[in-house]
C-alpha cells in the first residue's frame, strides 16, 4: 500500500493561488486507478475493444466546426439561447451562433483557463489557472473576482447570479452584474477531493449541487439548505476508496434529478423535497443523462446501461464498446450520444442500445459529454475543436 501513502504528496496548499481553503487532498481519478492498481495484482490494462463496421442507420450532416485551442476534460461546451460557449485552455473563450458556428465573439483572457464555460445566454463565466472567476458579455470583460480554493466545475449562472462549487466543497454566489458575494455555504471538508467537474444545476428556485456523496438543495438567495439527499454512502478501509463524490452531468426532467457518485452508485432524487426515488450500485466515473423513462451511464469498463428512471430496474445493457475510454452520454432525440477517448461519437439507439451510426470528428480524444444545440450535436476535442452535425 505504498501508493496511498505517496497520495499525501498532492495535499494542496492552504489559501493562496492553487490551494484549498480547508485541509483537503486533491486526487484524480487516474490516481485513484493507480493506487488500487497499486494494491491488487491485476491484468495489464485491456485494449480497447474492436468496433465491427458501421452500421449507419441514420444519417448525418457535418454542419460547422470552429477551433478554441487545446482543451482538456473541464472545459465543457456549454449550449444556450442559440449559442454555443466554449473554451480552450490556453485562455481562449468563444460564442458561437449555435446555427452558423461563427463567432459571435471572442475573447483572449490571456492566461489558462482551468473550468468552464457557464453562461445563461447572456453573461459566460470560466475559472483561469489562478483561481479568478472571469465574467464575459458580448466579448468584454465584466469583473473579475479571486476565489480562495480551486474548482472543478462550471460555474452555473442562473437568476441574475453566478454560484461556483470549490473544491474545499463549498458553494458561493456573485451578484451577476457586480461580482459582489452574496453568501456562502460550506459543509465540512472530506479528506480527499476528487479533481473532476460535479454536479451544480437549478431547479426550479432551488440550486441543486453536489456536496460529496450528496445532493443537496440550496435557497438560491441566502445558500439556506433545504433538503440534503444521499446518493452514495462512504464505504471502504481507507481514503480513496471512502471517496465518494458526486461527479456531472447529471440528469434533469422536471424535479427528478438523477447523479452518479464516482465509482459508486447511481441515484434518483426528487428535488422538490429531496427524497430518493432510487439507488443502485454502479462503477463508472462520469455524469449521467436521460430522459422521462431512461436514464444512461458509461461504466468504467466501457458498458453503457441504461435504468428506468422511475424505478431503477436495468434498462438495457451495451458491451461493444469496453476500454474505449468512454465519456458521459446525452440523450438526444431516438439516440444516445457519447464520444470515447479515440475520438469517435457513437450514437446508439435509447430504445436498446443498437449502433445507430459512428462520426469523427479531428481524431484526437472526446474528453466530455456531447451537448444539443438546437437540432445539432455538438462536441469538443482535445486538439481544442468544437464539431456541430446534424440529422439529415
Amino acid at each position: 500500500m505504498s501508493a496511498l501513502r505517496g497520495l499525501r504528496g498532492l495535499r494542496g496548499l492552504r489559501g493562496g493561488r492553487g490551494g484549498l481553503s480547508r485541509s483537503a487532498w486533491v486526487v484524480s481519478g487516474a490516481v485513484i486507478a493507480l493506487v488500487l492498481t497499486a494494491c491488487s495484482s491485476g491484468p495489464e490494462k485491456p485494449k480497447p475493444a474492436q468496433l465491427a463496421p458501421v452500421a449507419a442507420l441514420m444519417g448525418t450532416t457535418l454542419a460547422w466546426s470552429s477551433q478554441v485551442g487545446a482543451s482538456h476534460a473541464m472545459l465543457a461546451p456549454r449550449a444556450v439561447s442559440g449559442r454555443v460557449f466554449a473554451a480552450g485552455g490556453s485562455g481562449t473563450v468563444v460564442a458561437l451562433d449555435a446555427a452558423t458556428g461563427k463567432d459571435v465573439w471572442r475573447l483572449n483572457l490571456a492566461q489558462p483557463i482551468a473550468v468552464g464555460v457557464g453562461s445563461d445566454g447572456d453573461l459566460a463565466a470560466v475559472i483561469t489557472r489562478s483561481n479568478d472567476l472571469v465574467t464575459i458579455r458580448e466579448g468584454k470583460e465584466i469583473w473579475r473576482v479571486r476565489l480562495p480554493a480551486r474548482s472543478f466545475t462550471a460555474p452555473l449562472v442562473a437568476g441574475k447570479r453566478v454560484f461556483v462549487l470549490t473544491a474545499d466543497r463549498t458553494v458561493r454566489a456573485f451578484d451577476g452584474q457586480t461580482g459582489a458575494r452574496l453568501w456562502v455555504q460550506s459543509r465540512p471538508a472530506e479528506p480527499l477531493v476528487l479533481s473532476q467537474g460535479g454536479a451544480l444545476i437549478a431547479v426550479g428556485d432551488t440550486l441543486v449541487a453536489g456536496l460529496a456523496g450528496r445532493l443537496v438543495g440550496l435557497n438560491p438567495l441566502n445558500g439556506s439548505i433545504r433538503w440534503d439527499a444521499p446518493v452514495a454512502t462512504s464505504r471502504g478501509t481507507n481514503e480513496v476508496e471512502r471517496l465518494v463524490d458526486v461527479v456531472g452531468p447529471v440528469s434533469r426532467v422536471g424535479n427528478s434529478v438523477c447523479a452518479r457518485a464516482y465509482s459508486a452508485a447511481v441515484a434518483c432524487i426528487d428535488a422538490g423535497g429531496g427524497t430518493v426515488a432510487w439507488a443502485r450500485p454502479a462503477q463508472g466515473t462520469t455524469g449521467v443523462h436521460g430522459d422521462d423513462r431512461l436514464v444512461f451511464g458509461t461504466e468504467s469498463d466501457g458498458r453503457v446501461l441504461a435504468w428506468q428512471r422511475t424505478s431503477g430496474e436495468s434498462g438495457w445493457q451495451v458491451d461493444r464498446l469496453k476500454h474505449r475510454g468512454l465519456t458521459a452520454p446525452m440523450a438526444v432525440g431516438r439516440v444516445v450520444a457519447l464520444g470515447d477517448s479515440l475520438g469517435l461519437v457513437h450514437l446508439l439507439s435509447r430504445e436498446d442500445g443498437t449502433e445507430m451510426t459512428r462520426l469523427t470528428a479531428d481524431g484526437s480524444a472526446i474528453l466530455v459529454a456531447p451537448v444539443l444545440a438546437g437540432d445539432a450535436l455538438v462536441v469538443q476535442t482535445r486538439n481544442g475543436g468544437v464539431f456541430a452535425w446534424r440529422p439529415q
